[in-house]
């Protein structure tokens, strides 16, 4: 494997990486709402997060593409400012987190909602602010459940495919990930690159789908306990 096979490997991690880090700090709030409070409408907030998750990448990249794009009254703030969001590494993340947040989010809900009632009854009573029992109660009890669904959610921002190409296309060295480039040796017919990346791309999932299992067996453990 040459250098210019390495660099979709390279874009597809500092991607997924990035991505996972926005959807971090945007997903675990949300996650916490949904799991600690009782207002009627959290069901439908839910239901529009996960949208991403059942609708065809093709259709979402095309939506992004609208919202995102020049005549749009983002895209065209975004213009104005000299950062434009299609066909850019920056479009690419975006495509990448809106795809994969869902998973992070309702993760990280299972685990929170998993905490037991009374833990967060009693931090309360003691006084403690909803935020100073976020980081005291919450991560402490819930972040193997945080974990997993972090996981999750790097994996499939590493994974995506339709909705990145949508928005970003594939443009070496900025958004040719590796699923993009397995697409594109495939129409070429290099039947050996396609093959060494996607053998990669297959390790790569074999690992998450271990790093997680390993998670849950702890949860599992610690619940018996």
């Amino acid at each position: 494997m040459n250098i210019s096979e390495l660099m979709p490997l390279y874009l597809s991690l500092r991607l997924a990486l990035t991505a996972t880090f926005i959807g971090l700090l945007i997903g675990l709030p949300i996650a916490w709402f949904l799991g600690n409070t009782q207002w009627k409408g959290r069901e439908v907030l839910d239901s529009l997060i996960s949208i991403p998750m059942v609708m065809p990448p093709t259709v979402l990249g095309y939506y992004l593409l609208v919202i995102l794009g020049r005549n749009s009254w983002i895209g065209n703030l975004a213009e104005k400012f000299g950062t434009p969001l299609v066909f850019t590494t920056r479009g690419a993340i975006i495509a990448a987190t809106v795809v994969s947040i869902p998973f992070f989010i309702k993760t990280a809900r299972s685990a929170i909602e998993g905490i037991p009632a009374n833990l967060l009854d009693a931090a309360r009573v003691l006084g403690r602010t909803e935020l100073n029992i976020f980081f005291s109660v919450v991560i402490p009890n819930a972040w193997k459940g945080i974990a997993a669904g972090l996981i999750l959610m790097f994996a499939r921002a590493l994974g995506d495919f339709g909705t990145t190409l949508m928005v970003s296309g594939g443009i070496p060295g900025q958004t040719l990930t590796m699923p993009i480039a397995i697409y594109n040796a495939m129409l070429a017919g290099d039947q050996a690159t396609a093959n060494r990346l996607a053998l990669i791309m297959a390790g790569t999932a074999l690992l998450v789908l271990v790093l997680i299992n390993l998670l849950n067996r702890q949860v599992g453990r610690k619940g018996n306990q």
